[in-house]
């Protein structure tokens, strides 16, 4: 099971869904647990909303009508750089989800929507972006800032931080993801950070990841000193 995660906070969400019992859907949960939801049944309304209204999450399904989800992605990136996009896709467009991540989602969810797993996936991304913040001007770690801000990416390298040749089904077990797709994704962008070593069907941390964990570990420290003296 992922670990638990504290879901109240104040940030708004934008929700954009052509179907208005998805969007009802989404509303009611985040809105049970604390946070703030705006509806968009098209791209361009939600375009409009963002236009006009600071958003901090905008959750966006890859398949709309008239304006697709990766066009609605790349316009919101010019209205709200800041804001962090979490993609809702189906089975069949899991490909799209991953690509829409490669091209600066923050991550994505499957239909049918798991309550649980899609309020952890929101709660990760906030948290993302919140480590972001508040190491954003510490020049010393710049180098692993962009693989290490992902929630998941940080428990893949405290998971391997011990251990050698560890199989994808054992992370996969350990992180508590169903979907291997998206682990697949972060390990990924750890191997091409040079952080992780991929040898057949193991993973292990090279000597650069060995040094990251060290930075991690001050990273984080550093993190909670000032969610501290927020809270």
């Amino acid at each position: 099971m992922p670990n638990s995660i504290s879901y109240i906070d104040k940030e708004k969400i934008l929700i954009v869904d052509d179907s208005s019992d998805m969007r009802s859907l989404l509303s009611e949960m985040l809105r049970d647990v604390g946070y703030t939801t705006i509806e968009a049944e098209s791209g361009n309304k939600a375009l409009n909303i963002a236009s006009q209204e600071a958003i901090d999450i905008v959750l966006l399904d890859i398949v709309m009508p008239r304006m697709s989800g990766l066009d609605v992605m790349s316009e919101m990136k010019k209205i709200r750089p800041g804001a962090r996009i979490i993609i809702i896709t189906g089975y069949g467009s899991v490909k799209d989800a991953v690509n829409a991540m490669k091209k600066g989602a923050s991550d994505y969810i499957k239909k049918p929507i798991e309550r649980e797993e899609f309020l952890a996936t929101v709660g990760r991304v906030i948290e993302e972006a919140k480590f972001i913040e508040s190491i954003a001007n510490d020049d010393e770690f710049d180098h692993v800032l962009t693989s290490l801000s992902n929630p998941l990416r940080r428990r893949i390298l405290g998971f391997l931080n011990s251990r050698t040749n560890v199989r994808l089904t054992e992370i996969t077990r350990e992180l508590g993801i169903k979907d291997h797709t998206k682990v697949v994704f972060h390990l990924k962008t750890l191997r091409q950070s040079g952080i992780v070593l991929q040898n057949g069907k193991t993973y292990s941390l090279t000597e650069e990841g060995l040094k990251a964990v060290e930075c991690l570990n001050l990273m984080l420290d550093n993190f909670f000193k000032n969610e501290f003296k927020r809270n």
